[in-house]
């Protein structure tokens, strides 16, 4: 929107790096950092970008993110990227003009190192030790079948399962209609009461009878 355009702008005026972090998968964040990224040229000026996203998917997440989908916090897993969803993010990001790459809630060990390998002819030609990038490990497998996936266009376009018969493939976020300042959202630091839980309880079921 035009309101958003000025909003970057106006923000992006003294700072030297500008982006998103968390709450949205990679691919999310980098729309959005695109969006910064036509602002701040249309408006003459210049810096850096940077984006650190999820290592999850959230394609149905809502406006505040991740924290809203039913799986947040304890049940994410089937939503992690996989090594070559990683190396697709690091590709994109580079070629969208981010130069500051990295990760926040979700990544693992393995994500970074995907981002490093797909980014070693840009960083100086640097691989880490035993890279194996796509699978070439995998050559030596005693099955012929597992053999045939040593090679970059199976792990590319490979379409992973979740094993769980009958499982969704998108969640319904919560949606509760309340924002800061609403008595609910007031966070303390004592530890939630039992009334307090009940009065959430009682909005979620009042909010899902007339909505």
């Amino acid at each position: 929107s035009e309101y958003g355009k000025q909003w970057y702008q106006r923000r992006v005026r003294g700072a030297d790096v500008v982006g998103v972090n968390c709450h949205f998968d990679p691919f999310r964040c980098i729309a959005a950092v695109k969006k910064m990224i036509t602002a701040v040229n249309e408006a003459g000026l210049s810096c850096h970008y940077m984006v650190q996203p999820l290592g999850f998917w959230t394609p149905d997440a809502g406006v505040q993110g991740f924290i809203d989908l039913p799986e947040f916090p304890f049940a994410l897993e089937s939503r992690i990227m996989t090594r070559f969803d990683m190396a697709r993010y690091a590709r994109e990001a580079w070629d969208a003009g981010i130069r500051f790459i990295g990760g926040c809630c979700g990544f693992e060990p393995y994500h970074i190192r995907a981002v490093s390998e797909e980014l070693s002819a840009e960083r100086g030609g640097y691989l880490p030790a035993n890279c194996s990038r796509w699978g070439e490990c995998l050559q030596k497998h005693t099955k012929p079948w597992v053999r045939n996936r040593a090679r970059r266009e199976y792990w590319e376009t490979l379409n992973p399962s979740t094993g769980r018969p009958y499982s969704a493939s998108l969640s319904k976020p919560d949606s509760w209609g309340i924002t800061a300042g609403h008595e609910l959202v007031k966070q303390h630091t004592e530890k939630t009461t039992e009334e307090e839980l009940k009065a959430g309880a009682d909005f979620l079921s009042q909010r899902k009878a007339c909505c």
